[in-house]
């Protein structure tokens, strides 16, 4: 199967490129500040379960963008409710929503596709057979990093949460300010990669 040698190296590849924030780490950061730690952490989780999916299908890339962008409109018209939103507990299936809009995020990553489309393969030992597992092996090591990676950025901002919570304006500043990144997140998906 895969060496360790193998194993360890691609894992250390996929942390030199999950530390640096993305558009993930940006989404999920927003979350945290807009809807507190339970929806981060659960955007999180969906991000992962998106990259993984990365690496076993090529997604159209255009109805993620496209739903970036409408969900930073989203975030950009309903800024002002969420200071108010702040003290009100979040229905349970908002934690699903949130998955799903992780998955979503996670789908369209760019960073996802650089990691599983040109680094992933450099460490698949093709002797030791069974390719495909191989690769699936690989790419849940890397997502577990990032996993890890991103639940520690949504545990931090959504203690950050709490100072801007105390605040309207400042919180109607950082809703709008969320939604311009996904936005802007959603515009450069569109419109960087292959034209293939």
């Amino acid at each position: 199967m895969i060496s360790t040698g193998h194993l360890v190296g691609f894992a250390l590849a996929s942390l030199v490129l999950i530390v640096i924030p993305g558009p993930g780490v940006l989404f999920i950061v927003g979350r945290a500040l807009a809807h507190g730690r339970r929806t981060a952490l659960a955007t999180a989780c969906g991000h992962a379960a998106g990259n993984y999916l990365v690496a076993a299908f090529v997604i159209v890339k255009v109805t993620g963008a496209l739903y970036l962008i409408w969900l930073g409109i989203h975030a950009i018209r309903h800024r002002k409710s969420l200071a108010g939103a702040f003290a009100v507990a979040l229905p349970p299936r908002e934690g699903w929503r949130a998955l799903r809009d992780g998955a979503a995020v996670g789908i369209t990553n760019p960073k996802a596709y650089i990691l599983f489309g040109a680094i992933l393969p450099q460490f698949v030992n093709r002797g030791a057979g069974n390719v495909p597992a191989q690769m699936l092996l690989l790419a849940l090591v890397s997502v577990s990093i990032g996993a890890i990676s991103d639940c520690s950025w949504a545990w931090a901002a959504s203690a950050v949460r709490t100072w801007f919570a105390r605040s309207p304006r400042r919180f109607e500043l950082v809703g709008g300010a969320g939604g311009l990144a996904m936005i802007g997140v959603g515009v450069t998906v569109a419109l960087t990669g292959r034209n293939s």
